[in-house]
């Protein structure tokens, strides 16, 4: 008997358990079907065990005893539950060892309704768009002395198209996901320009005392972070993708429709988990928020912090145009948060001096009396009362508020009335750049003042265009800054060249900016993740059909897929040819082993990844401390 005649049969013989079925029992609820099988129900058990082919399928008989295979039945039902869809394609190409699904299984970990889902994540832009470049051949270009005419390439922006799925992953598995990652394009940074990486400088307890910038992962970078910085790291800033809510995609992040709220949210768990084991016991962490993730991620990090290491909640006002075009629908936004987390109770948390002599007391005393003059107060009570608010508590001009930009004498501006991104780009010279979201440099200078001494330790696993690394290098600190996009090279990095020139931008005024120090630039070397964007890529079925063999001579596949019937059978159906492009990728990208996106430093020499002696060399140093 087939699979399909041995799925309506199973159909007919449970009928007669009515709690298995809606009212008219036209669908089965294969949940609670499998969630009794599971208990070894045994109303369920004895019907299959009275139809004779059920019997032959689904049990084995020992001397005169029937004994159920539950997972034999469990397997069937979840690899023939869903017909001509995407789910039962997926079932078909594997997650299965053979007998059974690998969720099925009591040593893995699944997705975010059960909490423990490793999520790599991905971005392409921060906002949501890919800037790429399309030919225009009606559009020429002429050369006489060269004697060439050609058409144009024209520079265009469209919404990005990568693929977000949760991870289905063996602890095994998530191990050696986490380990020691390779890393290549070694380069040092310094005033004289791009250097070559000789050594790596450590302090006299063999600590690295660089200055790092690391393409790749974050969160793979963070965890190869770990053996060299554990314990060491004073503070952490990030302004992390933002959760958003809106009308027509209830949860999503701004540059990805397809991240929920739960996916957003162990994104933002995997990250943090590694980060407060790289803070030192005094180190702190703020993270920029906004309305729609900031209750979520209270929530997730009085978890993973403590309550009772939950400092403040800042509210920074960003303009004083942002948000009006909202108006009409309701009330303007104007205002992020920022979360500040300490990792216990000995943080650190420095007084801050506002050196601009136009400072005023936060009211004066006529203000105050102005205030009061509705309620019967005694002038001497106002006054030291005034006295009190002006400073007696906080030492001399330091601003205690936890609401920042809010005052007109917080000068804390954002960029809707000090032009950071303007200021950017003349430092970077960029054109038609969008930096929506860019922060100020005198926002991360308030938080670094706050929360750090010169020397130690900053890192911002976000790094975007490089604020947090340009504000740590003028103020002394040493930084980490980790970015996944292509834009670390074009943006961050050219960033951080201008700084180590001089550039007078942001704070450098403030802090009498000359120029100096260095920094080294590298990345970790991908493997699949490289085959991961070319899927990505494929603009029709024909084309991901087209890089399958090469995907899978060259590419680390999931060792339990069904490689020869997807590849002989699968892909020519008509009923997968319906799917969308979209899930065809998911489903190529879903053979991918996940532990070979990026190489493993103990794989690193196998001649087949092409990894240079010098980069090797660079990566061992890295990893092995001198003392």
């Amino acid at each position: 008997m087939n699979n399909t005649n041995l799925k309506k049969l199973i159909k007919e013989v449970l009928k007669k358990d009515e709690r298995i079925w809606n009212e008219d029992k036209t669908e089965l609820n294969q949940t609670l079907l499998l969630d009794l099988i599971e208990k070894i129900d045994e109303k369920i058990i004895y019907l299959l065990l009275q139809e004779e082919k059920l019997r032959e399928k689904f049990f084995v008989k020992i001397k005169d005893v029937y004994v159920f295979k539950t997972n034999d039945f469990r397997f069937f039902i979840e690899e023939n539950k869903v017909d001509n869809s995407f789910t039962a394609y997926k079932n078909r190409i594997g997650l299965t060892d053979g007998k059974r699904f690998l969720k099925d299984t009591n040593d893995i970990v699944l997705d975010w309704p059960y909490k423990d889902c490793i999520l790599e994540g991905g971005q392409s832009t921060e906002e949501g768009y890919d800037t790429y470049f399309e030919y225009d051949k009606k559009v020429t270009k002429t050369d006489e002395k060269k004697g060439w005419k050609a058409g144009q390439y024209n520079k265009k922006q469209a919404k990005r198209k990568e693929i977000f799925f949760n991870r289905v992953l063996a602890y095994d598995e998530i191990d050696r996901l986490f380990d020691h990652k390779a890393f290549i394009n070694w380069k040092r940074f310094t005033k004289d320009g791009e250097q070559e990486v000789k050594e790596i400088k450590r302090d006299e307890n063999g600590t690295i005392k660089e200055n790092l910038i690391i393409k790749g992962n974050n969160l793979l970078a963070l965890h190869s972070l770990k053996k060299q910085f554990a314990g060491k790291v004073k503070l952490i800033y990030i302004d992390p993708p933002y959760y958003f809510k809106d009308t027509k995609s209830f949860d999503a992040f701004n540059y990805n429709s397809n991240f929920k709220l739960s996916t957003w949210l162990t994104f933002m768990k995997n990250r943090l988990e590694i980060a407060k084991k790289l803070l030192s016991d005094d180190g702190s962490i703020y993270i920029n928020i906004d309305k729609d993730g900031i209750h979520y991620l209270k929530i997730l990090m009085d978890d993973l912090f403590g309550i009772d290491n939950f400092r403040t909640e800042i509210i920074w006002r960003m303009g004083f145009l942002s948000g009006y075009k909202t108006a009409a629908k309701k009330f303007i936004r104007n205002h992020d948060t920022i979360l500040f987390y300490s990792k216990s109770e000995s943080y650190l948390f420095n007084k801050i001096y506002i050196e601009n002599k136009d400072f005023a007391p936060l009211l004066t005393n006529s203000e105050i009396k102005s205030a009061f003059k509705e309620f019967d107060f005694p002038e001497n009570k106002i006054n030291d009362f005034a006295y009190f608010i002006n400073h007696k508590n906080r030492n001399d001009r330091y601003p205690l508020e936890d609401t920042w930009n809010c005052n007109k004498w917080d000068k804390l501006n954002s960029i809707a009335i000090d032009s950071s991104v303007s200021r950017v780009k003349e430092t970077i010279e960029l054109d038609n750049q969008n930096f929506k979201g860019q922060k100020p440099e005198s926002l991360i200078e308030r938080i670094i003042k706050t929360s750090t001494n010169k020397g130690d330790i900053v890192i911002d696993y976000h790094l975007g265009s490089g604020t947090t690394a340009a504000v740590a290098h003028k103020m002394g600190r040493q930084y980490i800054g980790i970015e996944q996009m292509d834009y670390i090279e074009t943006i961050a990095c050219e960033r951080m060249k201008k700084v180590i020139e001089g550039e007078q931008g942001g704070i450098s005024k403030s802090v009498n900016w000359q120029g100096g120090g260095d920094f080294i630039y590298f990345e970790l070397a991908k493997w699949n993740e490289t085959a991961k964007e070319r899927i990505l890529a494929c603009e029709s079925l024909d084309e991901l059909i087209t890089f399958f063999d090469e995907m899978y001579e060259r590419y680390f596949l999931n060792y339990n897929l069904k490689i020869k019937e997807f590849r002989e059978k699968v892909i020519h159906e008509e009923a997968f040819k319906k799917l969308s492009l979209d899930e065809q990728k998911k489903m190529f990208v879903a053979m991918l082993d996940n532990n070979q996106m990026y190489v493993n430093k103990t794989e690193m020499a196998d001649k087949k990844f092409g990894i240079n002696k010098e980069d090797q060399n660079l990566t061992n140093q890295f990893y092995n401390r001198e003392k």
